[in-house]
């Protein structure tokens, strides 16, 4: 999905906007044109044009005057043109000895520096807006999202209260499920957000080197057994190193045909419940550091399959079996390490461009770039992610 890059408008601007003929009204810092929507607000046009040019925000939450449903907000995200110059802009301009480079918008890198003196840098577009996610970098993954404002604004899931049961009992439809649960949210609540809420929980939750405590062992073995009973070791290698090439594919698939069976879901709760335990949870809150890997107990269902498939496949030898099952189990473990290092570690140089691609899938294109461990199958399936940076657009 392409970026949105929307401009920075100056507030003057946006107070400007507050006719029939052109109206502007603000929530925090985003600008949304509603001059098409005059006519058709169910309260009448008048109200509209009341607030023109001025923040809606509180008389939006006012349940006793005006009571909107999250439609409301979804219909408004439709109108966002740009964010509004904050103060410590016009305070940065006021004090630089070259305000042109300031304004008009975007600064120049001369401007870009007088705006970080003066505190103002998050005020400008510098970066580019993500539609499908509401973000901008990977930066943005780690913003404290407040629990009561995000379900005053989306009613979607509250995060201070058990999500599993949010999610059985829900009424969302599928466009709304699959636009809130890939925008992204932290949570700083404490470890983890509550998911179940009793003595399920920590079943829910697996540290990172439970992975490889639980599955080096077994594939340490499968690989000992194999290269003991084989022809040779090259044959054994080749075996072992089939099954690890052989991951990376099974990687992808998972990724993109399983986890992100998005618009293939059927429009119930059930089907939503089940999305959102396998995949959408991660999607939901990407920097959980306790449901970035797989527990061990799902990883031994998704399993049992691939191993009765190496059995069938190479039932000719079932040390080869073994050995290629091994490589295969040992992918999965780098995959899972890897997957939590890009989210939560600082990597080599070598490293970094992983992980920037990998985070680029959370904040701004879930529907592409599925490889964690390798770029390699988005490139032969056409999944690429795009890494270049849209241009900034200017402000009119």
């Amino acid at each position: 999905m392409p970026a949105r890059t929307l401009p920075t408008i100056p507030i003057a601007d946006v107070q400007a906007h507050n006719t029939s003929k052109s109206c502007y009204v603000t929530i925090g810092t985003k600008v949304y044109d509603v001059t098409d929507f005059i006519e058709g607000h169910p309260g009448g046009g008048d109200l509209i044009l009341e607030h023109g040019g001025q923040d809606v925000g509180a008389i939006m939450k006012d349940e006793i005057s005006h009571d909107h449903s999250e439609s409301a907000y979804e219909i408004l995200d439709e109108y966002l043109v740009g964010f509004v110059v904050s103060g410590k802009v016009l305070d940065a301009v006021t004090e630089s000895g070259h305000p042109a480079d300031i304004v008009p918008l975007p600064p120049s890198e001369k401007g870009i520096a007088d705006l970080k003196a003066n505190g103002a840098a998050n005020g400008v577009a510098t970066e580019p807006l993500y539609a499908a996610t509401g973000m901008s970098t990977e930066d943005d993954l780690s913003r404290e999202t407040d629990p009561t404002d995000d379900y005053t604004t989306w009613k979607f899931l509250d995060l201070n209260k058990p999500l599993f049961m949010q999610m059985i009992r829900s009424k969302f439809n599928k466009e709304f499920y699959l636009e809130q649960v890939h925008r992204p949210r932290h949570y700083k609540g404490g470890d983890s957000a509550p998911l179940f809420g009793n003595f399920l929980e920590p079943l829910s939750k697996t540290a990172w080197w439970v992975i490889p405590t639980v599955w080096l062992p077994p594939v340490m073995y499968g690989t000992f057994i194999g290269f003991l009973n084989l022809g040779s070791v090259p044959e054994a290698a080749a075996y072992w190193f089939l099954g690890l090439f052989l991951w990376t594919l099974v990687e992808y698939v998972l990724h993109r045909f399983l986890f992100h069976l998005d618009y293939y879901l059927p429009d119930n709760r059930f089907a939503f419940t089940l999305h959102f335990l396998l995949h959408g949870i991660h999607h939901y809150l990407p920097m959980d550091k306790y449901r970035l890997v797989m527990p061990p107990t799902l990883f031994l269902v998704l399993a049992t399959p691939f191993y009765k498939l190496a059995l069938f496949v190479f039932s000719y030898n079932l040390y080869a079996a073994t050995t290629v099952y091994s490589g295969g189990i040992f992918g999965y473990i780098c995959y899972d390490l890897t997957h939590y290092f890009l989210h939560h570690r600082n990597l080599p140089a070598w490293y970094r461009s992983l992980k920037k691609y990998h985070l680029k899938h959370h904040f701004a294109d879930y529907q592409n770039g599925f490889g964690v461990t390798s770029r390699f199958w988005d490139y032969v399936f056409n999944t690429e992610l795009v890494m270049e940076q849209p241009k900034i657009v200017k402000a009119t």
